[in-house]
């Protein structure tokens, strides 16, 4: 069973398909347009969201930048569009995978099947246990995938977590924008707002900001660095 949310602004897609994944035992929430559904994945936590182009305020390919913006959540995108290349551009811009209209509850429900069993198994094959990391008041378990503050379980998002665990396995070192898309992201180039939205998250949830940071500071023009408190800023 699957949380999904569904964005389709027509009124009898949407109805037959809230129908369909809740026979199958999936929660499902929906929404009509792009705007809604960012405020949807601001304020819950979904396994998948499935994504139809044709919104009435924002084309579909937008949307799905504003979501890739503040979400990791695997994106499956629904289209009318079969065009190879449109289908390969959306893949680049962040999407999980694609289906053509018309398509069946089955077919989505073994399309969400395949996003989610490469969510959480990271998309990567065995590694070495890593051993629990302490910076400061700061606890990351790469293995159980767990991270406190001061004792208290954070509440992040898969990227968010990546995020994190990436910079505290280096403290005090300076890792470029380029390095973090590498290897957080898996991409060779990429929109920086991309990073600065994911670390403005992290740090909202580490309690602190940009112009008063505790943990994350940035060099800019350079990179990003996680520290203790009290060590030297990066200005």
């Amino acid at each position: 069973m699957a949380s999904v949310l569904v964005v389709e602004d027509d009124p009898f897609v949407r109805s037959a398909l809230i129908r369909q994944l809740t026979d199958a035992s999936h929660t499902v929430r929906s929404v009509g347009t792009a705007l809604e559904a960012l405020r949807e994945v601001a304020h819950f936590r979904f396994d998948v969201v499935v994504l139809d182009l044709g919104l009435p305020d924002l084309d579909g390919s937008e949307a799905l930048k504003m979501l890739r913006g503040i979400t990791d959540v695997p994106v499956i995108v629904a289209t009318a569009r079969d065009d190879e290349t449109e289908v390969v551009r959306l893949l680049n811009a962040g999407a999980d995978d694609y289906l053509t209209k018309p398509f069946s509850v089955e077919h989505l429900s073994a399309r969400m099947a395949a996003v989610l069993r490469r969510a959480r198994s990271g998309g990567g094959g065995e590694a070495a246990p890593s051993p629990v990391i302490r910076v400061g008041g700061l606890t990351v378990d790469p293995l159980r995938r767990q991270a406190e503050l001061d004792g208290v379980r954070l509440d992040l998002t898969r990227r968010e977590f990546d995020l994190l665990a990436f910079l505290a396995g280096r403290p005090g070192v300076v890792v470029a924008r380029r390095e973090l898309l590498a290897e957080v992201w898996q991409q060779s180039y990429g929109d920086d707002q991309t990073i600065d939205v994911h670390l403005s998250w992290l740090r909202r949830k580490l309690g602190e900001t940009a112009a008063r940071p505790r943990y994350l500071h940035t060099l800019r023009g350079v990179g990003v660095k996680l520290e203790p408190p009290g060590a030297e800023p990066v200005r």
